[in-house]
């Protein structure tokens, strides 16, 4: 019961700890779980032994992964893709495959057994490429969607590749079973189509939350054994149950209950990975592992970098798709490990290459962010130069023409005011400029851009910009240069407003205060309160919320006496309240003798 209990103890000690550290630096949450399982290793405080075991079970969490994947794809999704599944997927391993093999065999290695590492090499971890696809929000993209299909494809094809490898041992048949294989399938397809959805609907039926999830986990490792005991990839069958179960009425159900059992369970199989790292192996030859890892990893990013051309993928995604399938594979471990079986690859270089693949896991992050530094300097888009602004003797200058200052300014314009409006996003410009709007691009807060808007000759200045820093930049400018140029702010917070308030901005607004009241007062009246209560509470609190703010504006850089005027603010707004809702309810009470006094909240 002991070590029962402390394994998974040291578990969540270790990610609660280290992966909002590594969040926090930026090296993603993948890196966490990998460096935690370095240190609880074998090699590391010796805290966990059955590294093995561990990663058995931590697997389950790679097969949830792809079911919820599967969820999100309907089958004629899938069947669209087919082309970049099996061509892009097909390339991918043909070309990382055979180049990587054939440094193998320069390095020593013989043919037979260099084929095989390089096409294990060739092999990418779905669990981690998926995990820095989330975070960096690349699913959608066509980098990613490129990702997953080559991903998929690389599971279908390790099957074949674990049929092949004792052949080419000379261990003669394979044990693998063919008719078990498509037995296993056609179980799964079957099971899919008729039997899945009744089932759920049957357990949906007794109105019992933890039997429907327990149901569900059920199905996912049902079929995973299945397909793990036809010797195919448990992930593989998940994959395809997803699929099938994608236009369900319960999609969303499944997605909700298995999320967290997939997070933790991933994360568990990421630290375990960080177990499995042979750190004496690394000690004995550091330089020579170092080599041959970050050698294997610039090595395979051109090569997918290469592919990439031919994808659907466009120039400045190109790096970052190398850098999510940069790294090896978890099923690598599992093919390395039948070839040393069969006798095509010594042990020696197994427990080399297995260490290989294990710390390119570890660098996946550092990869993602060279590959999008890379992508950045080798694709930026220069700089549009400024527009040529032609005055026209307009008095307003509208600096951001985004969703505030577009709707100032449509107001202005149907009023007949003439207006120049300065916005730097050209994308922005040239669709506005389609619906006949004159707007110029450039950046406001350039000195030059303003003498040519004639700032000198115009009467207000909308300061309309999203990013606070050039906000304020501006205000600054405009009272250093335009002092007579009265200015109008808008405030993204109290901070903000504060900020541009200190600068001398005649009137500043904040962006969704006015809409905050007016969504409280449509609340009150959904609530049953009339509508005058209700434009009386809107009106009353906003009031006080300004003077809040004026009491508090000679103070707002001292943090403990902003503290201290806010909550006697909210202490005076409450016993206001309380003051309005013991009036209604008397209200309430004299307007209809004998009747009940309302509910109020």
């Amino acid at each position: 019961m002991h070590d029962l209990l402390l394994t998974p103890i040291v578990f969540l000690v270790t990610a609660v700890l280290l992966v909002p550290l590594a969040q926090r630096l930026g090296l993603g949450s993948v890196l966490g779980y990998l460096i935690g399982g370095a240190i609880i290793g074998p090699w590391g405080l010796a805290l966990i032994h059955d590294v093995e075991a561990i990663g058995h079970v931590a697997e389950i969490g790679v097969v949830l992964m792809l079911f919820l994947i599967g969820l999100e794809l309907q089958p004629a999704k899938l069947v669209s893709m087919r082309t970049l599944v099996l061509g892009g997927g097909a390339l991918q391993m043909a070309a990382c495959g055979i180049a990587l093999g054939a440094v193998a065999w320069l390095l020593g290695m013989p043919w037979v057994g260099a084929l095989v590492a390089g096409a294990a090499l060739a092999l990418s971890s779905t669990a981690i490429a998926v995990q820095n696809m989330n975070e960096r929000h690349l699913e959608n993209t066509p980098a990613g969607k490129a990702a997953f299909a080559i991903l998929l494809f690389q599971d279908m094809a390790a099957i074949p590749l674990l049929v092949v490898i004792p052949l080419l041992g000379g261990g003669g048949a394979s044990t693998f079973n063919w008719l078990y294989a498509i037995g296993a399938v056609a179980c799964v397809l079957l099971a899919g189509r008729y039997a899945m959805r009744p089932a759920l609907r049957l357990i949906a039926r007794t109105n019992l939350r933890e039997i429907f999830t327990a149901f569900a986990l059920l199905l996912v490792l049902g079929i995973a054994h299945l397909m793990e005991l036809a010797d195919l990839s448990m992930g593989l069958g998940a994959f395809l149950a997803g699929v099938l179960l994608a236009g369900s009425e319960y999609r969303k159900a499944l997605e909700t209950d298995l999320e967290p059992f997939k997070g933790l369970l991933l994360g568990l199989f990421f630290t375990s990975v960080g177990m499995s790292v042979n750190f004496g192996l690394l000690a004995d030859a550091p330089v020579r592992i170092a080599v041959l890892t970050i050698g294997y990893v610039l090595l395979k990013m051109v090569l997918l970098g290469l592919t990439a051309r031919v994808l659907p993928v466009a120039p400045v995604q190109r790096w970052p798709f190398a850098g999510l399938l940069a790294q090896g594979s978890e099923f690598a471990f599992v093919v390395l490990a039948v070839a040393q079986d069969a006798g095509v690859i010594a042990a020696p270089w197994r427990e080399t290459l297995v260490l290989v693949v294990a710390v390119s896991m570890a660098l996946t992050p550092l990869a993602m962010t060279v590959a999008e530094w890379a992508s950045r300097k080798m694709y930026a888009v220069p700089p549009k130069p400024a527009d040529t602004i032609e005055p026209d003797g307009a008095r307003v200058i509208i600096a951001g023409f985004g969703r505030v200052g577009q709707i100032a300014g449509r107001m202005l314009a149907a009023s007949g005011i003439r207006m120049t409006v300065l916005d730097n996003d050209p994308d922005l410009i040239d669709m506005l400029r389609r619906f006949g709007l004159r707007v110029f691009y450039g950046d406001a807060t350039r000195l030059d851009l303003l003498r040519a808007a004639e700032a000198d000759k115009a009467i207000l200045l909308i300061n309309a910009i999203d990013d606070m820093e050039s906000s304020l930049r501006l205000a600054d400018l405009v009272r250093e240069h335009f002092p007579h140029l009265k200015m109008i702010g808008r405030a993204r917070n109290v901070t903000h407003l504060f900020e541009l308030r200190e600068r001398g901005v005649d009137l500043v607004e904040r962006e969704t205060f006015e809409a905050a009241l007016r969504i409280g007062e449509h609340a009150m009246r959904q609530l049953g309160i009339d509508e005058a209560s209700a434009r009386l509470a809107r009106t009353r609190f906003r009031e006080h919320n300004l003077a809040t703010l004026d009491t508090m504006f000679p103070h707002f850089r001292d943090e403990s006496q902003r503290i201290s005027i806010e909550e006697e603010a909210r202490q005076e707004l409450a016993q206001s309240f309380e003051h309005d809702r013991i009036g209604l309810r008397n209200k309430a009470v004299l307007r209809e003798p004998g009747a009940k006094e309302p509910e109020l909240p």
